[in-house]
């Protein structure tokens, strides 16, 4: 019997399909934790009418009004599904613009508000905790800027919020008076709530037939009920897969998408690394990463192809296929249109869950992420008290990290700087050599969106990380609105409590200063690789 076989066996002989539908935290840990009342997302089908009710007045709005651009200001959960439901179904529908706006970048920051016309654009407002640090400090931004521009009395009126209740968020939304307020349920993650208002709410405004969307949601639900078969349960078969095979070694997801779901790979990125990545275990996934040739990926991978039937898919399919021949585990999930991304969210979703229970760890709880936001918050009052940053480096080089690379390691490059089509394209090449010359499967990161994704992962996960920050200079900054830093500043505090996390957990990590020129830099480092 192989390890997956075993695995199957196991959830049926300790009944698991039938005690995670009971929401019984001893599938997972001995220790309550909150995990029982972290599981709202399993039931999607009860919670379909009142949320589709909803948000029709939401519809009313958006077809009575001349809103060109919705830009949503969130981290994390509360912006990777979002982007995903844009990328797939917002250009098709061709409904109002989503820019969704994960970066506090000052570069970026100022490409959004040179694109919108803030008297036709509404902002939403998209935080759990209704205290994300950038969320906040995106919102003081844009504020300021509506009052400067339309005046204190329309100011509620271009806003909307997406919080839990009882947060920060709900009174600020409160005291300024936002348009709506959606308050999500408390029982559910962040890294789960894509089926919510924080997913539907930004789907609403670019036309997704919610109802329709969830209903395959549903769909996927039933099927991965207690009464289903084990081996006809998708969710409970993908979770016995990927679990079993982590535990044989092969603890790469690699995940191969069709282009179009390219962003729902950063989902799935953020669902598997944030949920299993902790107590020094975890499932590593490696998204978006170059085809090169089969003899350069070790046996520590598996991979699993997300295909979409609307998009071109030769080059992807043949060079899956010779991947499978050559011996790789490959598992296969069809999308036959769009809407059927409403169910491969509920099944990862459920497959995450099993993947906790055959791994040992609690899929629901994220103990490293403060890491790097206490040392954050250290450098942020030392540039206040002494006017200038702390001067940070790492004690290691990009060669030394490299020397000290091990079997069945991985890559991680961790990008603070503005993403250009070129960066984007060197970031690529960098990956490519990395694997080619050492074998090193590849992640990459762009700040701040990492570090409320594949953050909990470099810190809580194996120790089998090699680090490297990419750090670039900034030819201009933006001040944060009663706040005495600016977002230069806030983003240069994240970098050094990033560091100094890893560093204090004994991770091999390098800093590399990209100066004014980050694409010379990076050339540089590919040609250092030879």
């Amino acid at each position: 019997m192989n390890r997956a076989e075993k695995a199957l066996a196991d959830i049926d002989n300790t009944d698991l399909i039938r005690r995670i539908w009971c929401k019984d935290h001893t599938v997972w840990s001995p220790d309550d934790s909150e995990i029982s009342s972290s599981l709202g997302w399993l039931d999607v089908d009860s919670q379909i009418d009142g949320l589709v009710q909803y948000l029709k007045k939401l519809e009313s709005f958006i077809q009575s009004s001349d809103v060109r651009h919705v830009v949503l200001l969130g981290m994390g959960g509360s912006s990777l599904g979002p982007r995903v439901l844009r990328d797939l179904l917002g250009t098709n529908l061709g409904c109002t613009d989503l820019i969704v706006l994960d970066s506090i970048l000052p570069g970026v920051v100022k490409s959004v508000t040179d694109v919108i016309d803030v008297s036709k654009t509404i902002f939403i407002v998209s935080s759990k905790s209704g205290a994300t640090a950038e969320t906040n400090a995106l919102y003081k931004y844009f504020r300021s800027i509506v009052v400067d521009i339309l005046g204190e009395k329309s100011l509620g009126q271009r806003f909307f919020a997406i919080t839990n209740k009882d947060t920060e968020l709900e009174t600020i939304s409160r005291r300024d008076l936002f348009r709506d307020i959606f308050l999500a349920p408390s029982d559910v993650g962040g890294r789960y709530s894509v089926l919510t208002y924080f997913g539907m709410v930004p789907a609403t405004f670019i036309g997704v037939d919610v109802a329709v969307f969830l209903g395959r949601a549903a769909v996927m639900q039933r099927s991965c009920g207690p009464e289903i078969p084990l081996r006809e349960n998708p969710g409970a078969v993908l979770g016995a897969l990927l679990g079993s095979m982590a535990l044989e070694g092969r603890n790469k997801l690699t995940l191969v998408t069709s282009r179009s779901l390219d962003s729902f790979g950063m989902w799935v990125e953020q669902l598997i690394s944030e949920s299993t990545c902790k107590d020094g275990k975890g499932i590593v996934p490696i998204t978006g990463e170059p085809f090169v040739s089969v003899d350069c990926y070790g046996t520590d991978r598996v991979f699993v192809y997300i295909r979409y039937d609307d998009d071109e898919n030769d080059e992807n399919d043949s060079k899956m296929a010779k991947i499978e021949t050559s011996g790789h585990p490959v598992i296969r999930l069809n999308l036959s249109d769009a809407y059927d991304l409403g169910a491969e969210f509920y099944r990862w979703q459920f497959a995450t869950s099993v993947i906790g229970a055959l791994l040992g760890i609690n899929p629901f709880s994220q103990p490293d992420v403060e890491l790097s936001k206490d040392r954050a918050n250290v450098a942020l009052i030392h540039n206040f008290k002494y006017g200038m940053p702390i001067d940070f480096k790492s004690s290691q080089s990009f060669k030394m990290i490299l020397n000290k690379s091990r079997p069945n390691d991985y890559f991680a490059i961790m990008v603070f700087c503005e993403v250009t089509d070129k960066i984007k394209i060197l970031v690529q090449k960098l990956r490519q050599r990395l694997l080619e010359k050492y074998g090193l499967p590849t992640t990459v990161g762009y700040a701040p969106r990492f570090l409320h994704s594949t953050g909990q992962m470099h810190k809580g996960g194996p120790n089998s990380g090699l680090f490297l920050q990419l750090i670039a200079d900034r030819s201009e900054d933006i001040a944060i609105p009663d706040e005495p830093y600016t977002f230069g500043t806030l983003t240069d505090s994240q970098a050094i409590g990033d560091l100094g996390a890893l560093s204090d957990l004994g991770r091999r990590v390098a800093t590399v200063r990209l100066g004014l020129d980050p694409e010379n830099q990076v050339l540089k480092l590919i040609k250092d690789i030879g």
